[in-house]
């Protein structure tokens, strides 16, 4: 018998162990439902049970989710059942899906990232993802990084259930937090033992084997759920001076802040956007399909384990994936909006995870990628994308963005705006602020400019063109319609806008009390302040020099014509047009002066440091010569005299021609500045929007990277928001 065994053929003993490890399933199967069970009587049915294969028992409080779907009315979140609009019978696409371009680049131009990745944007961006394999290694390995640079490193994971949906009001997928703590190497074993349970195996198998796999078990496989490690705060880069890698610009720990990093304007930092987070999975672990917040660029590095197949879609298709979602994944009493942006709002969730082969058959390009450690993959501008885990691995990734971000950038904001929800950055202040460095750079005709520098100077003039254009109309619409009484200039941050959320950084309308800032993009007609009617138009102090530059920007003639081109077509021009609809027919030109006959009591003028007691909170976070606080970053220094006029280049006549608007572009003497008399001081409706020691604030700030989803409030709503505990499930 000995001998016997000994000499049992490779066959058999595969055999044997096959029966060995059903035989074992069924007994673990068995132990799971007579557990579950038990759990279920005692905890009322708070408790939900994990894959078997797994070997883990989570226990998940389905409380903590309303609305998830998690529902034990005899229906089980984890079980399978045949999706009809998802056919995987047929999994021949998965040869068919095109590769994304790979890039290898030398030592030299690996030397920075973002003008590396600014000289591939044109060519890769078409394809909305791409990879770069590195030309050099990290010398200390992650682990070594995770256990022993950063001792007491743990983290939990999240349940994600490995099955399609019907994405109806009563089955869609959710992502649970399993309430178990690792270590970086316990995780890594209970993987590699999952792993090794389900392929007799501890080494790699093919990617196309494992990516049909995967689909398979998506669609009717026996595994319930797997575990996935996302967003975990973190760097598994290291800080040892010999580590060529670590000490690279490509660490991630450091690229946010890189020169043409736009990024690099935020002063406090913003997890899983400027700071990195690790992604640690095992077999089957998923990203669903989604796009960065706020359109934003995203590198992810793969520090080890095995390799993460990725499905990614160009910027430029995102409107055709999202109508294929809409129209072939979601049914209509799941989506919260109208029209294209219906699909937009329940895919932020992300947790919407289908086969990519129904994007190809609706015309929706798709591209493949197969990560391995010591692999970089980009994903650019408005790019959705999706992926799963092959195996035990670890990834780090984090958001970009370059000048040429902008447009893509403005577009999110507006989408934000029409669905209620608080934006992560203050888009219009880093605009802003870009430009005008852009500005102080173009006067010392540094001659240095490479062709993509040029390409990232030319998104940044037309878009802080159309920004200057439209609060300088708005302005005009505002005066001719009388829509405030006086104007106060401020040098605060960027605040919120208490309608839509919109971040105001230029200029906002203001009621008595300083509690209901409204950007400038809702009819004034419409707003009723439970203080009154009257309202004060409040200015950037600085916005003459903003429109100066943009006054300069106009000279160049490709990008004069393209805002031309553009503005007339943009959502911000159809309001104005709304609301004024015969404004050139009334004289209106661009920067032209505005106008407006002071009330007796509104002559006198301030100057906010400090932002008013707003609903919409102060939440730029952008770098200041001031002491930096909590709420507040103003990258203005108060100045003696302020110009306090509507138009750009000509000073505001405070008992002039009532609502004249003359086109000629006159100079600002220091003698017009000096007739407006300024009280820089702080008032006492200019507090501070937050106060840390209180917990009644009701402010919204940019500072975690997940969102609740926003409740729709009308402007007399409190904005109380608790961001801090809430979570958004992801990522790669």
């Amino acid at each position: 018998m000995v001998e016997g065994r000994v000499c049992m053929s490779r066959e058999a003993k595969l055999e044997f162990l096959k029966r060995k490890r059903l035989q074992r399933m069924k007994t673990e199967s068995l132990n799971d439902l007579s557990c579950v069970s038990n759990m279920l009587s005692r905890s009322g049915g708070d408790a939900l049970r994990s894959s078997a294969s797994c070997g883990v028992r989570i226990q998940v409080n389905t409380d903590s989710y309303p609305g998830s779907g998690a529902s034990f009315n005899g229906k089980d979140i984890f079980s399978k059942h045949k999706v009809a609009k998802f056919d995987t019978s047929n999994l021949d696409w998965i040869d068919k899906i095109p590769e994304c371009p790979v890039y290898c680049p030398t030592k030299e131009e690996f030397a920075d990232p973002l003008v590396y990745l600014q000289k591939l944007a044109p060519e890769a961006s078409k394809y909305g993802i791409c990879k770069i394999v590195a030309p050099i290694t990290a010398s200390v390995p992650a682990g070594v990084v995770l256990m022993k640079e950063k001792a007491g490193f743990k983290f939990t994971t999240r349940v994600q259930p490995l099955r399609l949906a019907e994405w109806d009001t009563d089955d869609k997928v959710t992502f649970f937090m399993s309430g178990r703590n690792y270590s970086f190497r316990d995780f890594e074993k209970m993987a590699n033992k999952v792993f090794s349970r389900r392929y007799y195996s501890a080494g790699c198998l093919p990617p196309t084997y494992l990516e049909k796999e995967f689909w398979h078990e998506i669609a009717c496989g026996k595994t319930d759920s797997v575990e996935y490690a996302c967003d975990v705060d973190g760097s598994a880069f290291s800080s040892s001076p010999n580590d060529e890698l670590g000490k690279s610009k490509w660490n991630l720990k450091e690229l946010s802040r890189l020169p043409k990093s736009v990024l690099r304007l935020l002063e406090k930092s913003i997890p899983g956007v400027t700071e990195p987070m690790l992604y640690i999975g095992m077999l089957f672990s998923m990203f669903a399909w989604h796009v960065e917040d706020h359109y934003l660029y995203s590198i992810n590095y793969q520090h080890c384990g095995a390799a993460k197949t990725w499905y990614g879609i160009p910027g430029h298709a995102a409107l055709d994936f999202e109508k294929v979602v809409r129209e072939h994944v979601y049914t209509n009493d799941i989506l919260s909006a109208d029209g294209e942006d219906g699909a937009f709002d329940v895919l932020l969730g992300k947790t919407t995870l289908f086969p990519p082969n129904i994007l190809s058959e609706h015309g929706v390009p798709v591209y493949k990628a197969v990560q391995k450690p010591g692999e970089f993959v980009v994903t650019f501008p408005r790019a959705y994308h999706a992926g799963f885990s092959h195996g035990f691995n670890c990834g780090e990734a984090v958001n970009f963005a370059t000048g040429d971000w902008f447009p893509m950038g403005s577009i999110s904001s507006r989408r934000y705006a029409l669905l209620n929800r608080v934006p992560l950055l203050p888009h219009e202040e880093l605009l802003c602020k870009e430009a005008m460095l852009l500005c102080t750079s173009l006067e010392l005709e540094d001659p240095d400019y490479s062709s993509a520098d040029l390409i990232t100077h030319h998104s940044i003039k037309v878009s802080f063109l159309n920004l200057m254009r439209f609060q300088h109309r708005a302005r005009w619409c505002l005066a001719r319609l009388k829509a405030f009484s006086g104007i106060s200039l401020f040098t605060h941050g960027t605040i919120l806008c208490s309608i839509c959320k919109r971040d105001c950084y230029v200029a906002y309308l203001n009621c008595n009390c300083y509690a209901h800032a409204v950007c400038l993009r809702h009819e004034p007609r419409s707003l009723d302040f439970p203080c009154g009617s009257n309202r004060t138009l409040c200015l950037r102090e600085d916005i003459l020099d903003m429109e100066t530059a943009a006054r300069q920007f106009e000279q160049d003639k490709v990008v004069l014509h393209e805002v031309q081109q553009q503005h007339r077509k943009t959502d911000d021009f159809s309001i104005l047009l709304n609301m004024f609809p015969r404004a050139e027919d009334d004289g209106y030109v661009p920067y032209c002066e505005i106008n407006f006959e002071w009330p007796e009591d509104s002559v006198e003028q301030t100057i906010h440091e400090e932002a008013p007691n707003a609903s919409g909170p102060v939440v730029s976070d952008l770098d200041s010569s001031m002491e930096p606080k909590d709420y507040i970053s103003t990258g203005v220094n108060v100045q003696g005299n302020a110009n306090c006029n509507l138009g750009d280049s000509s000073s505001m006549k405070l008992h002039g021609d009532v609502f004249s608007c003359g086109s000629a572009r006159s100079e600002i003497s220091s003698s017009a500045s000096s007739n407006v008399h300024q009280k820089v001081a702080h008032e006492a409706d200019c507090r501070t929007v937050i106060d840390q020691d209180s917990d009644e604030s009701d402010t919204e700030v940019f500072r975690v990277k997940r969102r609740p989803r926003a409740e729709h409030r009308s402007v007399h709503d409190s904005m109380s928001i608790n961001v801090e505990n809430q979570v958004e499930f992801n990522s790669h």
